[in-house]
């Protein structure tokens, strides 16, 4: 590609040509956006098998070869084009100096490790970055935002400790309403500059000429380069590097790199802890109370300052300090000004010249009341701080990373973009929890990671979705998830008790103690009007919990574990599902009335007085699966250790029977087709013309939303956010499933899983990123490979192109994070550990060649290359498995190949 300002020249010959290779023009459309104009290529180049992109006139720049001037604008078109075609985009000058397989290798492995983004952004489309290249280690996540930023409408440099809540209670139209909130803590990213003690810089489009950003995720290092014109005709080069330490997971460090471009002069750079925040990374919040912090003292002295307070309500205390040091003057004239009560800074002074690097080292230490208590904390983050440099925590994230990455890496072979994005995965996985496995942290991972404001930072049942990579990854890690439910447990039963019911039922929001905090209300954003919120009635949360529980003890061999913990919790939410279930005399079935399943569309049946379905199928059918799974654990549980907990929980006899007949008389609701009702009379409801609302308002996506805009109800409509009475089969395998609808009684016709698929994906609008991952499992396992691939691409991009409109400004969602890669291994992969054997059947999607992974079962690790044609197994233990068909029996370190 050769690109001018005002077109874009491409020459190609494809394998399938001989001769001359053919020339095409694109001019540029000045009435379509840059990316509109781009798309025009794939047109241009349909049918054509290429396999890297060479632009011949890019312009130069330190940070990408790729960066092109069209129509008085620049764009980095490489990652346009890599993300449009999936191939590598090299420059000639690269190609010619490098060769071009060398220069085509050089930049897949760039791409396959960094996510970058070139230009400044506006709105939520800035803030969805921000929340995208998030770092982190786990005990704090470090919003991606420019170092020189302060909250407002463009940027938000949010920092938030796991676990740190406070509660806030606001009248609206009378109602006090408490939320609580992860708390946003000050700004202690915060470097800028002035030139000859002017104005601080601040982000403003009209003085940068060039941004970009690029995340290492082999390192952890996320780099910003500035390119700034101030209009006092000053030109300077900005790159600044953060680094959340992974070690010693307290700190953070930033090196900062100025260099000036045209001028002679003095140089201040101004570093702050700014206290003035609030939480306002979600709009639809902000008729609420958002100030969740005091700041109680400031303090300075030589090179660092300090900010200490507390949160207003659950009065959690914190300690900030930062030092700011430079290796490029002997005497730092370091000066703190107290701006405000709220705010700290520390300004250093230098001569500087043309064309010369300065570089200056911001060191954080951060240190709360959570995880240590009894402890002056301001003591504490000072002394943390003379032990921590930007040099020491480049160290530790090399060590640390370079371990993460050899144990749980998916390597795709032969798509760059699904390499790329599953990394980005893994990475934010990671950076949301590692260190959580310390055990020092009693915290769980919220639905939004650490990475925004959304659902306030609470826990879901995402915890399901991203519990099997941590548990055959990093199963330290969740074991301690685990215990963040059972240190609640206590307060699952109270809940439980306060709404008539035994045993423990968990809530479907949990934050701090563990007790609900959904909300009775909801804003709906395209009516403005508050709606009664029922999400709470998703009962199904404690089921997941209990998934979880299971999960890790099969995988892990942990039975230490269940003894001691997971029986308890399995057998209070047993007791729970005994006590609402009831028996329905006239067809001696039992019922469960007043829930929700996972499709958040359906809260209640229309024109009826009662609150929640009846006979969520999904439900319906976990709770069967539970009562089942529970006596083949008490089966092999010892007497001893059982009689224990059944007496202090007072589980009895009588609960063992009443589980047994529960679990073999649930009620679904089943049509004559064999299409499994998502609850009771939902083949009552109508059903609703799709093509006239997608017609009338494109993304129906919300559709409850937009019903509700005409003054109706999706209760009133077949119609789902997600996948709700399938759900099961995301879970588990398929002959479980099976056997579970014999055990209740239940005969279905061959092929009832495809008709049941087509029947809901038709009413289904993927209203949540999670309907895509589970929706792409279950076409594999229905033999729609084309149709799950395509679901499985939606999903692995959803947060990279923020395909929700706007939800990745208030954070990832790491369960879809989580889900993918459970796509990639368990269903693509075909590695399924859910039974009693290990059981390898792949189907790889035809986009890649193969597929390689590390997985941790029962304290070992098994390799897996898995190509289309031929898997190759490494087992750590003995096992026996069923590869391809074939029992093979595996010895430790020695690796069995087997072709199908």
């Amino acid at each position: 590609m050769k690109i001018t300002d005002d077109a874009i020249e491409i020459s190609y010959q494809s394998g399938r040509q001989s001769g001359q290779p053919r020339r095409s023009v694109i001019t540029y459309n000045e009435d379509q956006t840059i990316g509109e104009n781009l798309e025009t290529i794939k047109v241009k180049l349909a049918g054509v098998n290429f396999d890297t992109i060479i632009i011949e006139n890019p312009l130069t720049y330190s940070f990408s070869d790729t960066v092109v001037g069209i129509n008085h604008q620049r764009i980095d078109i490489g990652l346009a084009m890599t993300n449009m075609f999936n191939v590598p985009v090299v420059a000639r000058t690269t190609v010619d100096e490098l060769g071009l397989e060398a220069a085509v290798n050089k930049k897949k492995d760039y791409l396959s490790w960094h996510l970058d983004y070139y230009g400044q952004y506006r709105d939520k489309r800035n803030y969805g970055q921000e929340s995208m290249l998030t770092i982190g280690n786990g005990f704090f996540g470090l919003r991606g935002a420019y170092v020189e930023a302060k909250a407002d409408q463009d940027n938000y440099p949010g920092m938030y400790v796991a676990g740190m809540y406070n509660q806030n209670t606001t009248n609206i139209n009378g109602r006090n309403v408490v939320n609580e909130d992860l708390v946003n803590l000050p700004n202690a990213q915060y470097l800028s500059f002035g030139v000859d003690n002017d104005n601080r810089f601040k982000i403003r489009r009209s003085d940068i000429r060039d941004s970009y950003r690029s995340l290492n995720l082999k390192t952890g290092e996320l780099t910003t380069s500035l390119i700034i014109n101030l209009p006092t005709g000053h030109q300077l080069m900005i790159n600044a590097t953060k680094i959340a330490d992974m070690k010693h997971w307290h700190r953070f460090a930033i090196r900062y790199q100025v260099t000036p471009l045209n001028f002679t002069g003095n140089l201040q750079i101004y570093s702050e802890i700014d206290g003035n925040v609030t939480n306002n990374n979600v709009k639809r919040y902000q008729d609420f109370d958002q100030h969740h912090i005091d700041i109680t003292s400031l303090g300075a002295a030589s090179d660092h300052a300090s900010l200490n307070g507390q949160t207003k309500n659950s009065n959690i205390s914190f300690s900030i300090a930062s030092r700011l040091t430079s290796p490029d003057t002997d005497t730092v004239k370091n000066t703190v000004a107290s701006n405000s009560p709220t705010s700290i800074t520390q300004t250093l002074n230098i001569k500087v010249v043309p064309n010369q690097t300065y570089t200056f080292y911001k060191t954080v230490s951060i240190f709360t009341s959570l995880e240590s208590e009894d402890v002056p904390l301001e003591q504490l983050s000072l002394n943390d701080l003379t032990k921590s440099s930007f040099k020491d925590t480049k160290r530790n994230n090399q060590e640390f990373f370079s371990k993460i990455w050899h144990d749980t890496d998916v390597q795709i072979n032969g798509d760059l973009t699904s390499q790329k994005l599953s990394r980005v995965n893994i990475f934010h996985l990671i950076v949301t929890a590692a260190a959580l496995a310390s055990g020092k942290l009693d915290a769980s991972v919220g639905a939004r990671g650490l990475h925004g404001e959304a659902y306030r930072g609470h826990v879901f049942w995402d915890e399901m979705f991203v519990m099997p990579f941590y548990t055959t990854h990093y199963p330290r890690l969740a074991r301690q998830l685990l215990l963040y439910r059972f240190r609640r447990l206590d307060t699952a039963r109270k809940y439980a008790k306060s709404e008539g019911y035994n045993g423990a039922m968990y809530p479907w929001q949990s934050a701090s103690t563990g007790d609900e905090q959904s909300q009775f209300v909801h804003l709906n954003p395209l009516t403005q009007n508050w709606d009664p919120d029922n999400s709470r009635r998703q009962r199904h949360v404690s089921l997941s919990i209990a998934y979880d529980i299971w999960l890790y003890d099969h995988l892990t061999g942990d039975h230490s574990f269940m003894n001691q913990y997971g029986l308890e919790m399995l057998l209070s939410i047993g007791q729970f599902w005994i006590s609402i279930a009831k028996k329905d005399d006239n067809d001696d079935r039992y019922s469960i009335k007043g829930v929700m399943g996972p499709d958040e569309f359906h809260e209640e049946y229309p024109n009826s007085d009662e609150q929640g379905l009846t006979n969520n199928a999904y439900t319906n059918l976990m709770v069967a699966w539970l009562f089942a799974t529970i006596k083949q654990i008490t089966d092999r549980t010892d007497s001893k250790t059982l009689q224990e907990i059944l007496q202090k929980i007072n589980f009895t006899d009588t609960n063992y029977q009443q589980m047994v007949e529960i679990a073999h008389h649930l009620k679904l609701d089943i049509n004559e087709n064999g299409i499994i009702g998502q609850f009771e009379d939902y083949f009552d409801l109508p059903t609703l013309d799709f093509d006239a609302y997608r017609k009338k308002y494109g993304d129906i996506s919300r559709l409850d939303r937009i019903l509700k805009s005409e003054g109706k109800t999706p209760d009133a409509y077949q119609v789902a956010k997600q996948a709700d009475a399938l759900m099961i089969y995301y879970n588990l395998n398929s002959n479980t499933v099976d056997d579970l609808l014999k055990q209740m009684g239940y005969q279905l016709p061959s092929n009832y899983l495809t008709h049941n698929l087509e029947f809901y994906l038709d009413r289904t609008t993927h209203g949540s990123t999670l309907s895509r991952v589970v929706y792409a499992g279950l076409t594999k396992l229905a033999g729609n490979m084309d149709q799950s691939w395509k679901l499985f691409r939606q999903a692995l991009f959803s947060d990279y192109y923020d395909i929700q409109g706007g939800t990745t400004a208030e954070g990832i969602h790491l369960g879809v994070m989580g889900a993918t890669l459970e796509l990639e291994t368990r269903f693509y992969g075909g590695v399924s550990m859910l039974g009693d054997q290990i059981v390898v059947q792949p189907q790889l999607p035809k986009q890649w060649n193969q597929l390689e992974f590390n997985q941790q079962y029962q304290g070992g690790n098994i390799h897996f290359i898995i190509g289309h044609n031929q898997i190759t197994v490494e087992t750590e233990q003995q096992l026996e498995m069923i590869i391809a068909g074939q029992k093979v029996d595996t010895k430790p370190n020695k690796s069995v190949t087997i072709n199908y």
